[in-house]
């Protein structure tokens, strides 16, 4: 027998490298728009340029990679796009803190030379995720990699503000928004992380101003007092209503403040009172635009005191400020009490600083036209899966505020507005202009500010295919087929490109949207650094192989349900890739370096038939499962597949036709063997692109050596049979009685045994008849007899299949005297063990004072010598039974 041409080990490093130079070198995934075949187009979420590989995003990238994989098995014009986002805050705050160190700071360097040390920083050590995602595996299309910031994609942004800004849908104008102090920028609302954290109510006294009593009111922030602007009661609030209209004295400050009613106010919360101060607050901003308040800013960018607030307090960071007012407010009698309070905090995304309302000049997109478009487009042309995300993505429509796309850094897509020094003409054009088009003034001032890095990305799937041009590319593959992402940017991102897709291309971007859930830790716990519980994909890649940290993120996802991820299960998935190459290796040799010429159709034999059958029901599954996005299934369908079926009863079933001399017997048999092993690899590739490319690379017979070119197996409707099914049903079902009973009466494995079967029914004859030879072979048997009429002997092992009973013959077999007495020693030592743990257990001394631990794992042995006796009890009744 010939050796096989697959070493005896699988090494994942070696081959992983090849294949994926092999990929590059011939530019497999490169897509051809001209090409025949309906598109199948996927843009990746782009990850942050400083990013670095996380388990979410191997998770994203190996599933997006099977539907890209499989979508050109099924003949489809496939087109991946990679690239990254230019992360406009995360990216300025990696470069300062490397100017920091240098004892510099971006004001050193000033606005164009920073935005060169940006540059070169990414040129030097940004996009290290791009390779990573590369080592995963990935089929992108690296001949169409794309930046935010490049130079097309700031095409799109000039072309889509200035549009959006024709259409008046962005404006300039002062409102509240969040404020990084550290970052000193803007955020989004969905740029603003939102935890619980403890904190305090302070109940402070306002008095009225006519002397004729007081109201108490409650506030989580007695710092930014200084800039209230009223009281506001609910109307309906019997002890209050009747104040409505008064004014109260702001205590620290005298300043009159109007009370006013709105039914915001809940009458539940707090005392019912609330101060608003409408330039610290999102809420207490609309009740001042509504009641026509006055705004009072009493914070700078920095978040210290400025001059609207009493001298006494100006300069001092809010923090410090908190503290002197709470003194000053209990000197003055002002303040009532303090109680304890847990409330939510934002804190910004990027550095984790706590967010301040800041009222400034920022640009804005007016979004209700835009999101009334894109939340009907859902599910009618765009359908989210799993489908309980659409209700949050309809409530985040329903309730969406103006965007603040305005961000007070430099690094990003600089807003293209020029003001005129002369007549304050705002221009926005298409071409940087020269002079003013109002009055001529070539006196003009660009905007300072960059846009929200989330703009550039909103317009990911139409500037990826070289929008603003008319590309062939375009034309071809938008709108893009799936977009698979998490749920944390369904608002950042999802439902943005939504709106600008429909905005300017008049189509959906993607006409499904899969959301996949957390991976967490093996205890469902969320993977963070503090915690020390992160899982690193790259590690783990490196240690088990990709294939193996790919199958186990499959294999884990289940639609709408978090990963639960540990090394053990990542580990456990490499015996699968070893199992896989085993049987491969064992096929080859087989083979003996050349393709078998019969065909299956001539192959006879229960486990020929049954496994041709079972290969179709497989391209069924994985056809579903894919295309249903219940990725677990597919991966359990393989493993089940290859695992149980293939390598444990197949590959056993046909060692006596391999090893026959008798070719009309043995050359079908190999057919069958190397048309199943050979398909099986192209419905796995997509899951274990790197194991399936290796071995089929040595299969022979093989024209195309590219698996990943390879068009999904044709099916075979003739090969299907239920009969055979059955068939094979009671086929396992006998073998695993005989192995159960051998294994039960501590039978050794190399002592041939004698089965009688009393068969229910012809067909099950039939099968006893044809098989027998085949059922000696795995069950190790010397002689069956089988027939209607059969029966053993009393001292016989016994079990029922379907009706059928089997009688293995226990005498010769086993020494029933020795086992009953090595038994009894058995019993003997455990009631040893016994004793001495529930002495220990009975000890009121023991129990209180050991430490839990101990005395949880006496429990825990007591628990165990228990288990063991009822089983040896069992095994003992089962002897003494036999022997009667």
């Amino acid at each position: 027998m010939a050796e096989s041409n697959l070493p005896k080990g699988y090494e994942p490093e070696d081959v992983e490298k090849k294949w994926l130079d092999h990929w590059d070198a011939n530019k497999t995934f490169t897509a051809d728009p001209e090409a025949d075949g309906e598109s199948f187009s996927i843009v990746i979420p782009p990850p942050n340029v400083t990013g670095v590989l996380h388990m979410g995003h191997a998770l994203n990238l190996t599933l997006q990679d099977i539907l890209c994989r499989y979508q050109r098995q099924q003949g489809k014009n496939v087109l991946w796009v990679p690239g990254m986002d230019h992360a406009g805050i995360a990216t300025q705050n990696v470069v300062e803190r490397q100017l920091k160190e240098e004892g510099l700071s971006r004001d050193d360097l000033g606005r164009e030379k920073f935005i060169e040390r940006v540059w070169d920083w990414k040129e030097e050590k940004g996009g290290r995720i791009l390779e990573q995602i590369r080592k995963m595996g990935a089929s992108v299309d690296w001949s169409r990699e794309c930046f935010t910031f490049d130079e097309q994609r700031a095409k799109a942004v000039r072309k889509v503000f200035v549009k959006l800004y024709e259409d008046g849908l962005i404006y300039k104008g002062n409102y509240i928004i969040n404020w990084c102090n550290r970052c000193h920028t803007a955020l989004a609302d969905d740029e603003v992380e939102h935890s619980p954290k403890p904190g305090h109510f302070y109940n402070v006294r306002y008095k009225l101003s006519d002397g004729s009593g007081e109201l108490i009111v409650a506030t989580t922030r007695p710092e930014t007092m200084l800039g209230d602007s009223a009281i506001c009661v609910n109307p309906e609030d019997d002890r209050f209503k009747h104040l409505i209209g008064k004014t109260a004295i702001l205590p620290l400050v005298g300043r009159e403040l109007p009370i006013i009613g709105d039914t915001y106010v809940d009458i539940e919360f707090g005392t019912g009172a609330l101060k608003v101060t409408p330039a610290h607050d999102m809420n207490d901003w609309e009740l001042g635009r509504k009641h026509n308040l006055e705004v009072i800013a009493i914070f700078d960018d920095e978040g210290n005191v400025n001059e609207n607030a009493p001298e006494k307090y100006q300069g001092l960071y809010k923090d410090e400020a908190r503290k002197v007012i709470v003194a000053d407010l209990e000197a003055e009698g002002s303040l009532i009490s303090i109680e304890d309070h847990e409330h939510s905090v934002g804190e910004c995304y990027r550095c984790k600083s706590v967010i301040e309302p800041h009222v400034s000049e920022q640009w804005f997109v007016s979004m209700k036209p835009l999101a009334e478009k894109a939340r009907a487009a859902v599910p009618t042309d765009t359908q989210i899966y799993p489908p309980n995300w659409e209700k949050v993505y309809y409530d985040w429509l329903d309730n969406i505020r103006d965007w603040c796309i305005s961000r007070q850094i430099w690094w990003g897509h600089r807003i293209p507005a020029w003001t005129c020094e002369d007549c304050g003409e705002l221009i926005v054009p298409m071409e940087d202009p020269d002079k003013c088009t109002k009055c001529g003034s070539s006196k003009l001032i660009q905007e300072d500010d960059v846009l929200d890095t989330w703009f550039s990305s909103a317009l990911w799937p139409f500037s990826t295919m070289g929008w603003p041009d008319e590309t062939a590319d375009l034309a071809k593959y938008y709108p893009t087929s799936v977009l698979i992402t998490g749920f944390d940017i369904l608002f950042f991102w999802v439902a943005r490109m939504m709106m600008m897709g429909i905005h300017f291309q008049d189509q959906v971007p993607f006409k499904h949207v899969y959301i996949h859930a957390l991976v967490r830790d093996e205890n469902g716990k969320k993977m963070s650094k503090s915690t020390g519980n992160v899982i690193d994909p790259l590690e783990m890649s490196d240690k088990y192989g990709t294939d193996a940290l790919r199958f186990t993120l499959t294999a884990f996802a289940a639609m709408g349900r978090d990963i639960k991820l540990s090394e053990t299960r990542i580990e456990g998935y490499r015996h699968f890739v070893n199992k896989i190459w085993n049987s491969a290796r064992f096929a080859l040799m087989n083979f003996d370096g050349k393709a078998p010429e019969a065909s299956i159709d001539d192959a006879k034999g229960l486990a020929n038939k049954w496994i041709l059958h079972r290969l179709e029901e497989v391209k069924d599954s994985m056809r579903e499962g894919i295309e249903g996005y219940r990725f677990n299934e597919v991966a359990q369908t393989m493993y089940r597949f290859i695992w149980n079926e293939f390598c444990d009863w197949y590959l056993e079933m046909i060692k006596p036709d391999l090893y026959s001399d008798d070719e009309s017997r043995k050359a079908p048999t190999l057919k069958v063997l190397w048309t199943v092993l050979s398909e099986t690899m192209v419905l796995l590739h997509p899951v274990m692109p790197f194991v399936t490319q290796e071995i089929w690379s040595v299969l022979p017979g093989i024209e195309n050596e590219d698996i990943a070119t390879v068009l999904y197996p044709e099916t075979r409707d003739h090969c299907r049979s239920d009969e055979i099914v059955k068939q094979m049903d009671l086929f396992q079902g006998i073998v695993s009685g005989v192995r159960n009973i051998r294994t039960e009466l501590l039978i050794a494995p190399s002592k041939k045994l004698e089965m009688i079967i009393r068969t229910s029914s012809d067909e099950a004859l039939t099968l006893m008849n044809e098989s027998a030879e085949l059922v000696k072979f795995l069950a190790r048997l010397d002689k069956i007899e089988a027939g209607p009429d059969a029966r053993g002997p009393e001292a016989s092992g016994a079990a029922v299949v379907q009706g059928n009973e089997i009688f293995i013959p226990l005498a010769g077999a086993v020494d029933f005297e020795s086992e009953l007495a090595r038994l009894d020693k058995e019993f003997a030592k455990l009631d040893k063990d016994l004793i001495v743990i529930e002495k220990k257990l009975s000890n009121e001394s023991f129990v209180n004072n050991a430490p839990a631990a101990v005395v949880a794992q006496e429990r825990e042995r007591l628990a165990e010598i228990d288990d063991k006796r009822a089983k040896l009890t069992e095994l003992k009744d089962r002897l003494v039974s036999v022997m009667k």
